[in-house]
């Protein structure tokens, strides 16, 4: 599998988002089953039971983000190229069938947010991919799943 980038503030995050559960929710569910364990009869005990499932969800999520840790690379922005769509550019693009212009941040795991008005998606997106290394003025077009969309960069600017 090839290696994500991410900013040392994204491994940082997902760092302390793996530390936090791991020592503040595990312990909060272990010492759960440990009161239900008390109350007797574990066959029909669904509190037991409960929160069992739930730490099994919990160790499943922590595990999710320690793979996706595993899987990282950090990068310094610093260091990249500045005239061409790379890990941390801030891209903005004019779609060429509507006319509308966006702006697109490429950000490692745990970084993405698609609420502002940058949108900050994955590297490892469809649309990043199809606009990576690339420069201003350059058209592209990438196949989503509701069809392809049609791109020209109008700008780019490191983050």
């Amino acid at each position: 599998m090839e290696r994500q980038p991410i900013s040392r503030e994204g491994y940082e995050k997902l760092r302390a988002e793996i530390r936090r559960l791991e020592q503040e929710e595990l312990p909060k569910i272990a010492d759960r089953i440990a009161a239900a364990r008390d109350e007797g009869d574990l066959s029909e005990n669904a509190e037991y039971h409960g929160q069992r499932e739930a730490m099994g969800l919990l160790q499943a999520k922590i595990n999710q983000l320690k793979a996706k840790l595993a899987n990282c690379e950090i990068v310094d922005k610093s260091r990249l190229p500045k005239d061409v769509v790379a890990f941390g550019s801030i891209v903005t693009v004019r779609d060429l069938d509507t006319g509308e212009e966006e702006k697109y941040e490429f950000v490692g795991p745990g970084e993405e947010d698609y609420s502002g008005e940058v949108m900050k998606i994955l590297t490892n997106s469809p649309i990043a991919e199809g606009l990576m290394g690339k420069k201003v003025g350059d058209q592209v077009e990438i196949p989503v799943p509701r069809g392809t969309l049609r791109l020209e960069i109008i700008d780019i600017q490191s983050a």
